[in-house]
């Protein structure tokens, strides 16, 4: 038997909203590795202290991310229809914990100066990275069936919303750590893997999951193999999902972009340490957080797609506004008084400017991340929900290995890490023009038709 939506209203409301703030708690648990390791604190530290020069860490980094995403890709559908045909979700999420923890933990090895430890810190980045990205997709899986239908946007945005706190806090705790300033960007592996081994109790034990169905793996691999095929050669008949899955293919490639290297080019622009850069994530996560919640709600009011499309765009102003600035200038021309290091964080008209785009960044991002899986539940069979997430996940990094390479390239070929952000644009603005075209049930009723007639 499959729990629906229904099913999960006729539970006690005390149980039900009990296993929903443990789904969303998990999202607390992971968002440190997005916070800590792949955005403000390990990616700068990567590309400036242990590889020791930023436009060449900032390559190495892509390079990193490309494998990951590589490996996300091929296995993410596989993993989603093999797991729709066994039932159960959170064994899997427990098994890519582990591993999630053994990844992050190793990254105690990256001290500065230390060469020899290049194939193991990146071996546990990509460890980490790919773990991660599971994760996420088991419990995305399991969105569909812990809420009413009418409420899965705001469900989505909490857990997001509720993800950006726990980020929050855990960049509070390693820039607020004394006597430890020389050892922050080790730190932070630690922390993450400790950050989710106490954080993820609570779904494990209250979260409801799918029963298991008695297949045996290999049954539940041949006929996960077998449905996924079918999915493939009748796209067709859903063809309305695969224009939203190719979009998200494009458009996630540069919102990820923007996150993990948003950091890495402030930190080679300004120089700035890993205090600074910690207020600068900050700032971003308490916006980035309103705008979770904010965009929870425009979700369930406006849809899915059209809270997506405002996102992308959003995203598109923010990254020209930080192309436009230089350490002397903002707006791409007009001159301001210089950027000097050694003085108070954000003193200056550059560094303000790159603040305020970051704000930008934060408040656009996470609507944009939860609104899509929001969208793929409402517009994927139910019956189908872990094999299209698995889809979904596969198209979320089909093309992510591309825009870490070509960003990683592009920075090497013209030594330029503004250039190779460059890159991002064109995934953000493609993404944008690819989603115009997928339709949602509410863009021909609206919000407002559906009261009219009592929907």
């Amino acid at each position: 038997m499959i729990h629906s939506p229904a099913d999960t209203a006729a539970r006690p409301a005390i149980s039900r909203r009990r296993g929903q703030y443990a789904w969303a708690l998990l999202d607390w648990a992971h968002q440190p590795y997005f916070t800590l390791i792949a955005t403000f604190i390990f990616a700068p530290y990567f590309a400036n202290h242990f590889t020791g020069n930023a436009v060449r860490g900032q390559e190495i980094w892509g390079y990193s991310q490309s494998f990951a995403g590589a490996c996300i890709a091929l296995l993410s559908p596989l993993l989603g229809a093999f797991a729709d045909r066994m039932g159960r979700r959170k064994p899997w999420i427990a098994a890519f914990g582990v591993s999630y923890v053994l990844g992050n933990a190793l990254l105690w090895f990256a001290a500065p100066d230390t060469p020899q430890a290049m194939p193991l810190v990146l071996g546990a980045l990509v460890m980490a990275a790919i773990s991660a990205e599971f994760i996420i997709l088991f419990s995305n899986a399991m969105l569909p069936d812990l809420v009413e239908p009418a409420e899965l946007g705001r469900l989505s945005g909490f857990g997001w919303g509720f993800g950006y706190i726990g980020g929050l806090l855990s960049l509070i705790v390693i820039i607020g750590a004394p006597g430890l300033k020389n050892m922050q960007g080790q730190l932070v592996g630690p922390l993450t893997a400790i950050w989710f081994l106490l954080f993820a109790q609570p779904f494990l034990w209250f979260t409801p999951d799918r029963p298991a169905t008695g297949l045996r793996a290999g049954q539940a691999v041949r006929q996960g193999l077998a449905q996924l095929r079918q999915t493939v050669r009748q796209s067709r008949g859903h063809g309305n999902v695969w224009r939203f899955l190719i979009a998200h293919m494009i458009y996630s490639d540069g919102l990820a972009a923007i996150f993990a290297f948003g950091g890495i080019y402030g930190a080679g622009l300004f120089g700035w340490e890993t205090f600074t850069l910690g207020l600068f994530g900050i700032l971003l996560i308490i916006f980035a957080t309103i705008g979770a919640f904010a965009g929870g709600w425009a979700d369930d009011r406006f849809g899915s797609r059209r809270t997506v499309l405002v996102s992308v765009a959003g995203l598109v102003v923010a990254l020209v506004g930080a192309l436009s600035i230089q350490t002397d200038s903002i707006f791409f021309w007009v001159s301001v008084a210089p950027f000097h290091p050694g003085g108070a964080a954000f003193h200056s008209a550059p560094e303000l400017a790159y603040l305020a785009s970051g704000v930008l960044m934060g408040i656009f991002g996470g609507p944009a991340q939860a609104a899509s899986r929001t969208l793929l539940a409402r517009l994927a069979p139910g019956d189908m929900a872990g094999e299209f997430f698995g889809l979904f996940a596969m198209t979320g990094k089909a093309t992510s290995f591309l825009a870490p390479v070509l960003i990683g390239l592009t920075t090497a070929a013209l030594y330029s890490q503004r250039a190779g952000m460059v890159v991002i644009l064109v995934f953000l603005v493609s993404g944008f023009a690819a989603l115009w075209r997928v339709r949602e049930a509410a863009d021909e009723s609206g919000p407002a038709a559906a009261r009219a007639t009592g929907g």
